[in-house]
């Protein structure tokens, strides 16, 4: 009984004595078993423990891959983790930004004209020569079926109009009609020839001069009906060459399961039957414009003919003569 009162006595006295000087039972360093109840020494020893030099370069500059961290500077992964401790927040490491490739890959391809024209095969070559001959003859033609060059109205309008109150003669009339280099002048010039004689005489002299000028005015226009014609064939021709030579291509073993040999091959061959219609298509509207519009300079140059053939024929100066004759004998009277 006394042993055992003695002995608690002596626990009571053994904490009461700890807790005065401020030690934990089982502490030997500052930090475990580190005194509690005394925070100056705390931060003594916290001030006291050394601190790591971050690591330098030669340049000066902290080497890559390190990173501060809260115990010190961290190489490697860690260096990336330390840097970037939320990956879901910004860009995950070690995938770029953009993917060029990837960017380039999904682009459709563009070939330029000149690819085309050589993908397309030798029937380029004859079309592209109808092509060039479409644009000379066109251009020769719009200006040589200017209405002012072919019918220069006020030359028409004066000639007749002398011619009809006789205030010039044969010679004169003639003359005039030849300086001018018109097609209507060639016309006029034909009848004035032939001044004094009957109608019909004088009219079938025009017919003569006027075929003539007609072929001249409808000159070439043959030749852009045949573009317009062998063009499309021309086309045709080479889609049909191309496509035998993709089946040739794709015949052998090395081919088999490859459709994108077949589909490449056709559209290369295409390329000639798309050029064909380019080329067939404006020269046939060309052709029809020039056939109407020299049509109708034919049909006013019929006009200003038998006008002029009903003031130089027989016919026309017999009656020219008697409307002169009855004005004077009205103004006599």
């Amino acid at each position: 009984m006394n042993k055992s009162m003695s002995l608690g006595i002596l626990c009571v006295c053994t904490a009461i004595a700890s807790t005065a000087t401020g030690q934990v039972p089982g502490g030997t360093g500052p930090y475990p078993g580190a005194p509690v109840g005394n925070m100056p020494q705390i931060r003594q020893s916290f001030y006291n423990t050394p601190v790591q030099a971050p690591p330098v370069s030669s340049n000066g500059l902290n080497p890559a891959g390190t990173v501060a961290g809260s115990s010190g500077w961290v190489n490697g992964p860690d260096a990336r983790l330390a840097a970037n401790p939320n990956p879901t927040s910004g860009a995950t490491v070690g995938t770029p930004a953009s993917d060029p490739v990837g960017s380039e890959e999904g682009k459709i391809p563009v070939r330029s004209l000149l690819q085309m024209f050589h993908d397309g095969g030798i029937m380029m070559y004859p079309i592209a020569l109808c092509s060039f001959v479409l644009m000379v003859f066109s251009f020769e033609r719009f200006i040589s079926l200017r209405t002012g060059r072919v019918i220069p109205r006020p030359f028409v309008k004066r000639l007749i109009e002398q011619l009809q109150q006789q205030q010039i003669d044969r010679d004169e009339a003639l003359e005039l009609c030849e300086r001018n280099p018109s097609s209507i002048a060639t016309l006029l010039a034909a009848a004035v020839k032939r001044y004094g004689r009957p109608a019909v005489e004088i009219e079938q002299a025009v017919l003569d001069a006027g075929e003539r000028e007609s072929n001249n005015l409808r000159r070439h226009m043959r030749l852009l009906n045949a573009i317009s014609n062998v063009a499309p064939l021309l086309g045709l021709l080479g889609t049909v060459m191309g496509m035998i030579q993709s089946f040739n291509d794709i015949s052998g073993s090395q081919a088999m399961g490859r459709p994108e040999m077949l589909a490449g091959g056709i559209s290369e061959a295409l390329l000639t039957t798309a050029a064909g219609l380019l080329v067939a298509i404006p020269a046939y509207l060309m052709y029809m414009y020039f056939l109407g519009h020299t049509d109708r300079l034919i049909s006013e140059m019929d006009m200003h003919s038998q006008r002029l053939v009903d003031a130089i024929s027989a016919e026309g100066l017999q009656e020219s003569d008697s409307s002169r004759g009855r004005t004077r004998s009205r103004k006599a009277a």
